[in-house]
């Protein structure tokens, strides 16, 4: 069996992380932790700090750091992370997030950070022509021939945009997360354990640079 990872995927809203996290999490056979999945499933299960976090918001406000460290701690705990590593996508946000994840993981060291680097107005494209079935939630791309109303083949529902995947709202989310990765890039950076990956080829050949960047990391190591 191939050997687990423990890693860490940074990249823009658009730039394929999601597939890519999901391949890689089958070739590795590591469980993909993406904390707006488990923010979720803690506020679903009831768990103390899901009932925190439901809490803030709920007020409408953002989840701080100290529960968010904790949500992850607490799954980074669990046996199949313990046992084989994690694919992190979502966390650490910032600088002081990614100090306490060297805390949790100091006995277990992360093998790599890699930052999938697609450009913003690449990823601003793809974004502005994302559609979504309002129903069943399938993905689709928009090419501007499409036949209106655009109805979903899967389930037959609407295939909408999605209010946050206009120009505006994509600029905004960019805007913000390039102002709080880009110090989390040199934090890693400075530690030599970054690998940024050119994420604008077939997806094939990304998943090829990926795989061969962790297995260059875990030697490092």
């Amino acid at each position: 069996m191939i050997p687990g990872a423990r890693l860490i995927l940074l990249g823009r809203q658009g730039a394929g992380k999601g597939t890519q996290c999901v391949r890689l999490s089958r070739h590795f056979v590591v469980p993909h932790i993406s904390t707006g999945d488990m923010l979720r499933a803690a506020v679903r299960e009831g768990t103390e700090l899901g009932v925190m976090a439901k809490r803030v918001m709920d007020e409408g406000g953002l989840v701080g750091d100290e529960i968010m460290v904790g949500l992850v701690r607490e799954r980074l705990s669990q046996p199949d992370a313990v046992g084989r590593g994690y694919i992190l996508d979502g966390f650490p946000r910032t600088v002081p997030q990614a100090m306490a994840l060297d805390d949790i993981s100091a006995d277990r060291p992360i093998d790599v950070v890699i930052d999938l680097d697609v450009p913003r107005d690449m990823v601003l494209s793809r974004l502005s022509a994302r559609r979504v079935c309002r129903d069943c939630g399938t993905n689709y791309v928009a090419t501007g021939a499409e036949t209106l109303p655009w109805i979903c083949e899967v389930c037959g529902g609407d295939v909408m945009q999605r209010d946050d995947d206009t120009p505006e709202a994509i600029t905004h989310r960019l805007d913000l997360y390039e102002e709080q990765t880009e110090p989390l890039i040199e934090y890693y950076r400075l530690q030599g354990r970054l690998a940024v990956i050119d994420g604008v080829a077939p997806p094939n050949e990304v998943f090829k640079r990926l795989t061969l960047a962790v297995e260059s990391g875990r030697r490092a190591g």
